[in-house]
């Protein structure tokens, strides 16, 4: 290494402190840094002895003195709390790493330099783990040979840490495509596992678990040769290890290859389970840990291999749900969750219920642990300011069109609520995952897991302790979807005892009781308003109020459950209600901030029009335009502000014109701002940043709750700004969920201003077809919807565009998933969506002789999408569409007129020029087949089915 004076200082190559890695021809240079040279005279040396290669070799080469303690200081300043002594580390180590040699130095100060400590060589090994993941395909070929070779040769250092550190190594350069350039890497640490050196052993386990776990398909392809077929068979033979992290890491390895299936693992399945039954009861936590998670995955990908043996797993489970290691005891709490999923749950836990839930209800009290973690004894914190890592990143959910009248709510619409409310707590712990499976088990069992669980409940619910108190609060609202019908007797007496404890003096306690409250909304809001929802409403806003912000919030979420249950209901106590959130507005750190602004917009979705009153506008609009004008552009806190404004724009329809200016030229800026941004990106991605597109798609939802909610007000806006010209960008852009909100907009101002949107269709037209792509489901839809809208306002000029959409309208509407014959159709089908049913009817409807040829190809799916939607505008011109189709081709709707009388008798009141186009094909349909004929088909109709066609229409 040559020292500072023999540089040239114009290559500009000088290290801090006089140092330089490498002198630079001219040539070099061009060509990237080069490695040192190993005939400059160094220090003193060991002798490796002569090198079968022609060059000097990897192993040959050895730092500089002066350049070690340099790299070694460098480490050491880096590990120093100051943030100054931090840059200029950063600062170094950015100029050091144009010299592949730096990577020799800090390999040898990882692997050789044993009288330094242990972070320090450590912290070496990291760093060049970050310098192989950025510039590994750089490092020319003698350096990486010098790091691969360190690597192996020290697998086995005295040190845990540093063998850890070695391992991480490994499988970072395994990781840059190396395991097909590193042959020998997979055969000698499987070699090594055979040392009689426990330190070796170790350390190459260690770092073929980190390799299983980064490459598990690669080890299993035909790339590598399939090095599975020796490996799993070696690491079994390791299950038997007298060295408990031996053992551990052995059942680890074989686990990464359950879930894929691999074939080498499924060969040797039996071994496998047979080793894991015999590793069942062993001391060492890690291992008990580990056999846990084994049979977890093998319940999901292989239970035929394990129901023989189903009742000794299930009887292990319970003991280790209880161990007393909290993570032994959470993998086994797995167990039960990926039970419920299983169809064969019910046969085989039935009969260990009675054990089971008293362990599953132990597990969902609060750890000392947990306690301190949520600051449990902190009972008011309102005015300690939130920091900043508590706010999880939010993301906007772009607006889908849904028909608003579709019948039911498809089973598990619900969202999948967190199995309780501790947010801050989010890391899974066994507390929470003894509330999931409880919840599953719930859905599994229903009625019958209540005689296993009342008795507990009432020690619970009323038990001195605080902690087993919320416990019991807890558990009540987990079985709440489950067990919802046999609770209904207990409920008048237990929805008061938690009203009550909403006001617990424990802070804990009264955010549980506000999340079990929300679990049971649905029943509240049956029963007569005085009874329940009056006072839980009450109470509900006071924790609104709460001086305990994790009171606050699950009062909120908690609130806005009820103002979805309560639509209209909660019409009466809009004053009251709106004072309080408002209030809230002052109140709240930013965290709940963000929630206060989703409970006004659930507020707004659920009464509508109900909140145009002049009062409730002058009491709400002041706090939420404040903080509009607070907000910068580019602050994130805008997406959950302006989906609040959309749902209120909505709501308040002419109401908001007095806003609507200012809010909607700002959208319009953030759609611009955002589209120039992205398009300076595309052009030159060296020099921007790619935008964040979740502003525009933001942006365009409020424009879309402005355009529904003030209709025809709404055109003069359009007509000052270049929003038709943003629109047709938009609809082309790259992201699906910046489609999806396109498309909804359009769909809304065709509704609402037409007159602006028609001198586009043309150029629109073409985007809609190709976007009518179901991968893409709520794109799809959208862009289907817009196509129905703009049909309706089109009428016979939507012809040239038919046959633009047409197709892609048939073939999704026959996409899988709708029955065979209507007899099939026992239930009440929701249709995956019934917006391509609609808009085909409505293009019909505009262009009967255009779609009817098509009629035999969708009726029979279309009527099954549309039966189950409630009497509506949308549903109205699409019957009229099909109506019209059957003028136009009778013969299309032959076979398949068993399914049109049926969607005909899904009508409840029909306007009387429909039902007399239904008359004239039901009679016309009958007179042509002739009596004795219609009596044989109307054979087939289901009872109810032949009820109402004779009731309605006397056929």
């Amino acid at each position: 290494m040559v020292g500072a004076a023999g540089c040239d200082p114009a290559l500009g190559l000088l290290w801090m402190g006089g140092l330089v890695c490498r002198v630079y021809s001219s040539r070099a240079a061009s060509e990237g840094p080069q490695p040192l040279s190993h005939t400059e005279p160094r220090g003193p040396r060991a002798d490796p002895g002569p090198c079968p290669h022609s060059s000097p070799c990897a192993m040959d080469w050895q730092p500089d003195e002066q350049g070690l303690q340099q790299v070694l200081q460098l480490l050491k300043d880096s590990q120093s709390p100051n943030t100054a002594t931090q840059r200029i580390v950063q600062d170094k180590l950015k100029q050091l790493n144009q010299f592949p040699d730096f990577n020799n130095y800090l390999i040898f100060v990882l692997t050789r330099l044993k009288s330094e400590d242990e972070p320090t060589r450590s912290l070496s090994g990291l760093i060049l783990k970050n310098n192989v993941k950025a510039h590994y395909q750089s490092f020319p070929p003698p350096v990486a040979d010098f790091i691969k070779q360190e690597c192996l040769n020290n697998i086995g250092d005295a040190s845990s840490l540093i063998r850890a550190t070695i391992g991480i190594l490994i499988t970072t350069i395994a990781s840059k495509g190396e395991l097909q350039m590193w042959p020998e890497l997979l055969p000698q640490l499987c070699n090594l596992l055979n040392s009689e050196d426990y330190n070796t052993c170790e350390g190459a386990f260690g770092a073929l678990q980190k390799i299983c776990e980064d490459s598990s398909e690669l080890l299993d392809s035909d790339a590598l040769n399939r090095p599975l077929n020796v490996m799993i068979p070696k690491f079994l033979q390791f299950f038997k290890h007298c060295s408990p992290k031996i053992r551990s890491h052995a059942i680890a390895c074989v686990n990464q290859f359950i879930m894929d299936r691999a074939q080498a693992l499924m060969d040797n399945i039996d071994t496998f389970i047979e080793h894991l039954f015999a590793l069942a009861v062993d001391d060492d936590p890690e291992v008990r840990k580990n056999v846990c998670r084994a049979l977890v995955m093998l319940l999901e990908v292989r239970i035929d291999r394990l129901i023989p043996h189903m009742h000794s797993i299930i009887q292990y489970m319970l003991q280790r749900t209880q161990d007393h290691d909290e993570n032994v005891a959470l993998e086994a709490c797995e167990f039960w969750l990926t039970l419920a999923e299983q169809p064969i749950c019910k046969e085989v836990l039935a009969s260990h219920l009675v054990q089971l839930i008293p362990i599953l209800v132990n597990g969902m009290k609060y750890s000392e642990i947990d306690i301190i973690l949520l600051k449990g004894d902190v009972e008011e914190d309102e005015a300690v300011p939130d920091s900043e890592q508590d706010i999880k990143p939010r993301f906007h959910k772009s607006r889908t069109v849904t028909l608003p009248h579709e019948a039911e709510r498809p089973d598990g619409s619900e969202d999948a609520e967190d199995d309780d409310d501790d947010d801050a707590l989010s890391d899974w712990n066994l507390r929470k995952c003894s509330a999931a499976a409880l919840d599953v088990l719930a859905n599994v069992f229903r009625e019958e897991l209540l005689p296993h669980l009342l008795p507990l409940l009432k020690g619970l619910l009323f038990h001195p302790e605080w902690v087993v108190k919320e416990s019991g609060i807890l558990v009540l609202g987990a079985i709440a979807e489950g067990c919802m019908q046999g609770m209904v007797p207990y409920l008048p007496e237990l929805i008061p005892h938690l009203i009550q404890c909403l006001s617990d003096k424990k802070a804990l306690v009264r955010s549980i009781a506000c999340w079990t409250l929300s679990r049971y909304a649905h029943w509240v809001v049956s029963q007569p308003p005085d009874m329940h929802l009056k006072p839980l409403m009450t109470e509900l806003l006071k924790r609104i109020l709460d001086g305990n912000k994790r009171v606050q919030e699950a009062a909120c979420s908690a609130f806005a459950t009820l103002e979805e249950e309560a639509c209209t209901e909660l019409v009466p106590y809009l004053s009251y209600i709106l004072d309080t959130l408002v209030f809230a507005f002052g109140k709240y750190q930013h965290k709940n901030l963000l929630i206060l602004y989703d409970a006004i917009g659930t507020l707004a979705d659920s009464v509508g029009h109900h909140l145009n009153q002049p009062e409730y506008i002058q009491k709400l609009m002041p706090p939420l335009i404040q903080k509009w004008n607070e907000l910068k552009d580019e602050d994130k806190d805008l997406f959950p502000l302006l989906e609040c404004l959309s749902s209120v724009a909505t709501a308040l329809q002419s109401g908001f014109l007095p806003y609507c200016e200012p809010v909607y030229q700002r959208c319009v800026t953030l759609v611009q701002k955002t589209l120039a941004q992205a398009m300076m990106y595309t052009q030159h991605p060296e020099q921007y940043e790619a935008p964040d597109k979740d502003f525009m798609i933001v942006a365009l939802d409020l424009l879309s709750g402005l355009a529904e909610g003030l209709g025809g007000h709404v055109e003069q806006l359009v007509a000052r700004s270049n929003i038709m010209t943003l629109l047709f960008q938009c609809m082309q852009d790259s992201m699906p969920e910046v489609r999806q909100s396109s498309f909804a907009l359009l769909g809304d101002l065709t509704k609402a201003c037409f007159i602006h949107v028609k001198p586009c269709i043309a150029e629109f037209m073409p985007i809609l077809g190709t976007n009518l792509n179901p991968e893409f489901i709520s794109v799809c839809n959208n862009a289907t919807w817009a196509i129905g809208e703009i049909c309706m306002q089109m009428g016979a000029e939507m012809q040239p565009y038919v046959q633009m959409v047409l197709n892609n309208l048939v073939e999704i509407i026959n996409r899988p998933n709708t029955p065979k014959t209507l007899l099939e159709n026992t239930g009440r089908l929701t249709s995956p969506s019934a917006i391509p049913a609609i808009t085909i009817g409505r293009l019909g409807y505009v262009c009967p002789q255009e779609v009817a040829p098509m009629l035999q190809q969708f009726i029979r799916p279309w009527c099954t999408s549309l039966r189950n939607i409630r009497d509506n505008e949308e549903k109205d011109s699409a019957f009229r569409g099909i109506c019209m189709m059957i003028g136009v081709n009778p013969g299309g709707v032959v076979q398949d007129f068993i399914f049109f009388c049926d969607a005909v008798a899904s009508w409840v009141s029909p306007k009387d020029d429909l039902r007399d186009m239904f008359y004239k094909i039901l009679h016309g349909f009958k007179d042509q087949v002739g009596e004795e004929n219609w009596q044989q088909f109307s054979e087939q109709f289901p009872p109810l089915l032949k009820e109402r066609l004779a009731a309605f229409y006397g056929v």
